[in-house]
């Protein structure tokens, strides 16, 4: 018996760049709980974004933020991931030498930037909905920070190499989309992430229904008995997964938990 739903966002539940939730989605999750089953949504996402998204049925699901460095529930912490300090402290000043990049540090609270520059204000703020506080220095935030962001507006690819190089034996360094490269510490990802909300809930892996589309929900669908990789997804992780579902523009995750767990 399914006791937890879990599915990435970007290019799973949602196409690649839209905020615009199916409207049956809500009911959907509703129904779940009226079943017993939880639903959880998992993302690269800060947590506040990911409420902006699913605001009308926040309190009725769990929210696995920021590839799983960070799970909330109904505004209560479950788990947060943090970095050791001074290696923080040495991100933050590598992503300062690079000027042409700026930066981003997230607590489980709310998101530290040290630039004004309006268009990158504008993006963090309007485009994903962060919550967000622009501060003279990062260095003293260090302390509390589950995940660095590096921001290149021209691509990242040309730091990617010397990034991994100086970076890649110490922590998770993944690049998210053309423009960022994320840094969690090696353990920290969605599947892990999973791991600790079934542990605290006492709910087993064959329990787990998960959906994912690319190698960053990897973990999560190990740690899941029903396992579905999108029709759209990378072909590793189609080899990985027990089922496949329908491509995300046809709603196959919401096509797949009616007929499974819905249809009487």
């Amino acid at each position: 018996m399914i006791k937890l739903v879990v599915t990435d966002i970007d290019g799973t539940l949602l196409p690649e760049g839209t905020d615009r939730m199916p409207p049956r989605l809500y009911e959907i999750v509703r129904q779940l709980k009226e079943r017993g089953i939880l639903f959880a949504g998992a993302s690269g996402r800060q947590y506040a974004s990911m409420l902006h998204v699913f605001e009308p049925i926040a309190q009725d699901m769990i929210f696995i933020a920021e590839n799983g460095s960070n799970v909330m529930c109904r505004g209560t912490n479950m788990a947060t991931d943090r970095i050791a300090p001074e290696l923080a402290k040495e991100v933050v000043s590598y992503i300062r030498s690079k000027k042409e990049c700026y930066q981003a540090l997230s607590t489980p609270e709310v998101m530290y930037v040290e630039t004004d520059d309006p268009a990158y204000l504008s993006l963090m703020r309007n485009g994903y909905h962060n919550k967000m506080q622009v501060v003279p220095d990062l260095l003293p935030y260090c302390e509390a920070t589950n995940k660095l962001c590096l921001y290149c507006g021209q691509g990242v690819e040309h730091l990617v190499g010397e990034v991994q190089e100086k970076f890649g034996k110490k922590l998770n360094v993944m690049v998210s989309g053309k423009i960022w490269i994320d840094f969690m510490n090696p353990w920290a990802d969605k599947g892990a992430a999973l791991a600790t909300i079934q542990r605290q809930l006492h709910i087993k892996p064959e329990e787990t229904m998960a959906f994912g589309d690319n190698f960053n929900d990897m973990g999560m669908l190990k740690n899941a008995g029903e396992s579905y990789a999108m029709a759209n997804a990378h072909p590793k992780l189609k080899e990985a997964a027990k089922h496949i579902a329908p491509p995300v523009e046809e709603q196959g995750v919401l096509q797949v938990i009616q007929e499974r767990l819905l249809t009487p």
